[in-house]
């Protein structure tokens, strides 16, 4: 009976064991959003709201819905702001449909938030400009050749 006994304890000690073994693997990190903007699919992960600092939170997130002219569709997305008010941004552009002629593009990069302003440049010297408005954020594009545009670019959920 005690060789009974030993040989039940190790079996059941096995089965616990193996049962560990066995458990649910833990969970794949959690794949980033995709979504279509300006005819072209986007992925992207926002920062927690908590860890950006107060002033800049009004900024994070997803912003679309926006035509520089009636070709030109734009979106913004800031993913990130630092305490030094350096914000991680992805600006998508392209066509406002399928049957406009105009190019698009996502382009990742680095802007400054400044006395309530979100700013950046990109590669060709176009400057943007974005300010937040009642529940959108107003924003400004100015070409290397001088002209300026306007939008509204909504939040999106």
């Amino acid at each position: 009976m005690m060789i009974y006994r030993a040989i039940m304890a190790s079996a059941f000690a096995a089965l616990v064991s193996g049962s560990a073994l066995a458990q649910t693997p833990p969970a794949l990190p959690e794949a980033a959003p995709g979504r279509v903007f300006c005819e072209q699919t986007v992925s992207y992960h926002l920062a927690d709201p908590a860890i950006i600092p107060e002033p800049y939170r009004r900024f994070l997130g997803a912003w679309s819905d926006a035509a520089w002219d009636a070709n030109t569709c734009a979106a913004l997305i800031v993913d990130d702001v630092h305490p030094d008010g350096a914000a991680s941004i992805v600006y998508v552009y392209g066509p406002m449909g399928p049957n406009s002629r105009v190019h698009g593009g996502v382009l990742h990069g680095t802007g400054i938030i400044r006395d309530n302003e979100l700013r950046f440049q990109n590669s060709d010297g176009t400057q943007f400009t974005f300010r937040p408005a009642i529940a959108d954020l107003v924003g400004h594009m100015t070409t290397p050749s001088g002209q300026t545009y306007e939008a509204d670019f909504k939040k999106t959920f």
